[in-house]
């Protein structure tokens, strides 16, 4: 997600779920230093989605204390976390089971 990395998350993890779930295809997990950049993360991520794939979110959540944004995409759900909240809720243990997605280096222009 090149949308996230433009405001700098860190931890950026896409997780597939499609052997171990049927609720959703993907996780992508990233983390933000404070509030605002995790809003300026989803921000960027929620824009891009709508220009790139013409996909709006069905919902959003946890935006305005922006600790946890959950963006729900259907099959794509996006986690910004705050890196307290991230190690708190630790997703990654919970769905251990899913198989890590390598994100390709960016291809330079």
């Amino acid at each position: 997600m090149r949308a996230a990395e433009a405001k700098k998350a860190s931890g950026l993890r896409i997780l597939d779920l499609r052997e171990i779930t049927s609720f959703a295809d993907y996780f992508v997990i990233c983390s933000g230093s404070n509030q605002r950049q995790n809003q300026a993360i989803w921000d960027e991520v929620s824009q891009q989605m709508k220009k790139v794939a013409g996909e709006m979110p069905v919902s959003v959540e946890g935006y305005e204390n922006a600790e946890w944004i959950l963006g729900d995409y259907g099959d794509v759900i996006v986690h910004v976390f705050s890196e307290e909240k991230r190690e708190y809720y630790q997703l990654e243990r919970l769905w251990r089971d899913a198989k890590d997605v390598p994100i390709p280096p960016e291809v330079a222009a």
